[in-house]
């Protein structure tokens, strides 16, 4: 290989490095508030939690859809 070449190569892996570290800095950031936030420690835990407030959404939609058709059939809207 050339110098060129290997110069080249080494500010590619330089570059690549960087890059690295940047992205390890921000899945840092993102697992301290995750934990900050929703006390979960890891993604797993995480997409639990998820689930169980997908679950909750759900049922809380539910009664509020029989609330809204009590009160139509209550006052015939």
């Amino acid at each position: 290989m050339k110098e060129q070449q290997l110069l080249d190569l080494k500010q590619q892996i330089e570059d690549a490095k960087q890059s690295v570290a940047e992205l390890k800095g921000e899945q840092t950031a993102l697992l301290k508030q995750l934990k900050d936030t929703y006390k979960c420690s890891t993604i797993a835990e995480a997409e639990k939690k998820a689930e169980q407030m997908q679950a909750e959404i759900e049922k809380i939609q539910e009664q509020i859809d029989e609330g809204c058709k009590e009160l139509e059939e209550k006052y015939e809207l």
